[in-house]
C-alpha cells in the first residue's frame, strides 16, 4: 500500500517551514523534501550558528511530530545514546526477591531484565515512536562523537533496528525522520555520509538573513533589523577568530530592542559587541576607527540591498 506523501512539493516544504518559523532556501527545501519522501537521513553540515539544529525543530513542528534529540560529545557511548539497565532498581528488586526466598530463578531473571527496568535513551525512543507519526530524530554535532559511535550509526541507519541481548531485536514500524548535523570540527566518515542525503548550509545572504530576523523578531524596528543584518554581513567579510552566525544576529537585535534602540550608532555597537562577537580578540579588533569604517560600509551596503 502506497504511503500518502508528507509534502506535496518543494514549494510546499518552503511554505510550511516558514509557517513553522524557519526560512529555507530552495536547495535546503529540496533536500528536506527528498529526505522525507525517500525516508533517507539528512546530513546537514556548516559553520556553527547557521541554523542546522533549527531545521529539525521546525520540521518536527511542521509534521506535528515529537523531536527527539541526541546531543553528541566525545566519549558518547551506547548507554547514553541507546539504552541501559536501571541497575539501582534491579538491585533493590533482587534483594526483595532474596528476602522473600523466591525459588524460580529463571522467572526472577526474566522479571529483572524486562522493559520495566530498561532506561530508553534517544535512539531507542526514536525507533519506538508513535505508529503513523514517526518522530524527528536529531543527532546533533555528530562530529563531536568518536568514530566508534559513527560505526554503530551505520548499522542503525541502515536497518532501523536495535538488538538488546536480554529482550531481542526492536525494530521501527516506521523509520523516524533523521537529521544529523556537523560543525565540521573533524571529518565525518564517508560511509556514514553515503547513507544520508547531504546539504551544506552556508551563512545566508543579506535578503535571507533579514527575512529570518523579521520572521523571528517581527516587533523589532525595521530600520534596526536592516542595519544589524547589514553590519553582521559586513563583519563576516573581515578577518575574525569566530564569525557571527544567524543566532548571534537574532540575539543582537533582541538585545538592542531590550535597550530601546531603534537604530545603530558607533557607541551602541561598541557597547553591545559582546552579544554578536564571542572572542576577546575580535571585540578588541573591532573598536575605534575600524568600527567606524565597518559601520559606514555596512550602511552603504544596506542602502544598496534595499535599493
Amino acid at each position: 500500500m502506497s504511503r500518502t506523501p508528507v509534502f506535496a512539493s518543494i514549494d510546499d516544504v518552503q511554505t510550511r517551514l516558514v509557517r513553522g518559523g524557519y526560512v529555507a532556501d530552495r536547495g535546503l527545501a529540496t533536500s528536506i523534501y527528498l529526505a522525507v519522501t525517500l525516508r533517507r537521513p539528512l546530513f546537514l553540515e556548516g559553520e556553527a550558528g547557521v541554523g542546522k539544529t533549527s531545521v529539525a525543530a521546525a520540521l518536527a513542528a511542521v509534521l506535528g511530530a515529537d523531536l527527539i534529540r541526541l546531543q553528541c560529545y566525545e566519549g558518547l557511548d551506547l548507554a547514553h545514546a541507546v539504552y541501559e539497565w536501571d541497575y539501582a532498581r534491579q538491585l533493590l528488586e533482587l534483594r526483595i526477591l532474596e528476602a522473600t526466598q523466591v525459588v524460580d530463578r529463571e522467572a526472577a531473571h526474566r522479571e529483572l531484565f524486562s522493559e520495566r527496568y530498561l532506561l530508553k535513551r534517544p535512539l531507542l525512543r526514536a525507533l519506538e515512536g508513535a505508529i503513523g507519526r514517526p518522530p524527528v530524530l536529531l543527532i546533533d554535532e555528530i562530529d563531536r562523537a568518536d568514530e566508534e559511535f559513527e560505526g554503530y550509526l551505520l548499522e542503525l541507519l541502515s536497518e532501523y533496528r536495535i538488538t538488546i541481548p536480554e529482550l531481542g531485536t526492536i525494530a521501527a514500524d516506521e523509520p523516524p525522520v533523521v537529521v544529523l548535523t556537523s560543525n565540521r570540527t573533524r571529518e565525518v566518515h564517508d560511509a556514514l555520509k553515503r547513507r544520508c542525503l547531504y546539504q551544506w548550509i552556508d551563512y545566508p545572504a543579506f535578503d535571507k538573513e533579514l527575512a529570518i530576523v523579521r520572521q523571528k523578531l517581527p516587533a523589532a524596528p525595521a530600520t534596526l533589523s536592516h542595519q544589524v543584518t547589514a553590519v553582521v554581513q559586513e563583519l563576516r567579510t573581515t578577518e575574525l577568530y569566530k564569525a557571527p552566525g544567524v543566532s548571534e544576529t537574532l540575539d543582537w537585535v533582541a538585545a538592542l530592542v531590550a535597550l530601546d534602540r531603534t537604530a545603530l550608532d558607533p557607541a551602541t555597537i561598541e557597547d553591545t559587541l559582546g552579544v554578536v562577537l564571542k572572542a576577546r580578540e575580535d571585540i578588541e579588533a573591532m573598536k575605534g576607527e575600524r568600527l567606524q569604517g565597518l559601520l559606514a560600509r555596512a550602511m552603504l551596503q544596506g542602502v544598496r540591498q534595499s535599493g
